[in-house]
């Protein structure tokens, strides 16, 4: 297969390796996966077929365990469980928020809170049951009050992140929130000037992105859940969803 500059892009499991390789090069602290090569290629067995979801969710739960044996920076030292993620380990569709909060951080799973059930209520108007996308966050472990976490806080945590994307290599990302979007797409614009815009991951150029507001903001901003809508609606379209 040929992109339209001539260039050859390489599809299935040899364009995984080579991704995988770039990211080891290019992106701090991303050695963090068993099994990777000291060359940076994954070896036969940390390779998803081309048509595997058993794979992928056995390499997503592999990654699992080393984020909760986790000690990259100072959230390991107050969290109560690791929250890496949930869902299909095959979704077309992906939303990432910020960070964990108290029902997460007891529960270990992201997004069960008051948040969390206005997200599971839209990703339910979208078409989608829940179980049928993947949720995670930027870090994996709370930070204290619920701050926001520190610049240093997400580097640590940003390899686990970038890694499940590539496992799970959905159609279309929803960044959920400002620290979502600038931790992601490298943009320190407000997150008002961003929602409602296709973005694109520079890691993962293919893709598609949309930021929009965190549902926490939604609950103290109901007003705010037209736009929202409106932002969802466009995902939709993206992924073939009939529109209301």
């Amino acid at each position: 297969m040929s992109g339209t500059d001539g260039k050859k892009i390489l599809d299935g499991r040899d364009g995984l390796a080579v991704y995988l390789r770039y990211l080891e090069e290019n992106v701090p602290n991303f050695m963090l996966a068993r099994g990777l090569s000291s060359s940076g290629a994954p070896s036969e067995r940390d390779m998803p077929s081309d048509n595997g979801a058993p794979d992928r969710e056995m390499l997503l739960a592999e990654l699992r365990e080393e984020a909760r044996a986790c000690v990259r920076c100072a959230l390991s030292a107050t969290r109560t469980q690791v929250v890496f993620g949930e869902g299909n380990p095959a979704a077309t569709l992906m939303f990432v928020g910020e960070g964990p909060g108290a029902d997460e951080d007891a529960t270990g799973r992201p997004f069960v809170g008051r948040a969390g059930e206005l997200l599971t209520k839209m990703i339910g108007a979208m078409g989608f049951e829940r179980q049928e996308v993947y949720i995670a966050n930027i870090v994996k472990c709370r930070p204290p009050g619920n701050r926001v976490p520190d610049d240093g806080e997400r580097s640590a945590c940003l390899p686990f992140l970038h890694r499940q994307i590539a496992l799970v290599s959905p159609r279309t990302v929803v960044l959920l929130g400002q620290t979502a979007a600038a931790s992601l797409l490298g943009q320190t614009g407000g997150i008002s000037r961003l929602r409602g815009k296709e973005a694109r991951l520079s890691l993962f150029p293919r893709i598609r992105v949309m930021p929009t507001y965190h549902p926490a903001y939604l609950l103290r901003n109901p007003s705010a859940k037209a736009e929202v809508w409106e932002d969802l609606k466009q995902v939709m379209a993206w992924l073939g969803k009939e529109r209301p």
